[in-house]
């Protein structure tokens, strides 16, 4: 009797702990393997815990231009970038409303946004167009890398830290 109650105890208490790991949906198809992608629930619990910003984009699997942007994510660059970052990856058809919360200028795809740690998309963090400010360039990853280091002054981050510090010189 006591045993069943134990066993059911300790699913219960884990089963918070599980939704803290969980990769988003698709994130294989935007370089998951490289890029620590999260689902927005655990994203987001993430962020408030850990107070760094997210990046999170928005697309749809039958989005031509999604399925470019993926390749942007793939670049070396990018991907030493996105460990500043809470990586949020969110389809706009099974997430409809995380997609309306998330939608300052509009529902489009694909859609990145820089959100501070208390939930806040920066109004700063935006690509040139000014009728779809949150498309960034989807053939080359210069656009994402500069607003990735402009995201280090606007939210305050701390220097990313080379693989090399604390090496001793020869």
């Amino acid at each position: 009797m006591i045993r069943p109650i134990v066993c059911a105890a300790l699913l219960l208490a884990a089963l918070p702990l599980a939704a803290l790991a969980r990769t988003a949906n698709h994130a294989s198809d935007w370089n998951g393997a490289e890029i620590n992608w999260r689902d927005a629930r655990s994203g987001i619990y993430e962020a408030s815990k850990t107070r760094r910003p997210v990046l999170m984009v928005f697309h749809a699997t039958w989005c031509s231009f999604c399925k470019r942007f993926r390749k942007v994510f793939k670049d070396p660059a990018v991907v030493a970038a996105s460990r500043d970052f809470v990586m949020i990856l969110a389809d706009v058809d099974t997430e409809k409303e995380l997609n309306g919360e998330f939608s300052p200028d509009g529902s489009y795809v694909p859609r990145t946004l820089f959100i501070d740690p208390d939930g806040n998309v920066s109004d700063k963090l935006v690509g040139p167009d000014p009728q779809y400010p949150h498309s960034l360039d989807v053939e080359s990853p210069a656009e994402l890398l500069a607003l990735m280091k402009k995201a280090r002054h606007v939210f305050d981050m701390a220097p990313p830290t080379s693989p090399s510090a604390g090496a001793n010189p020869i």
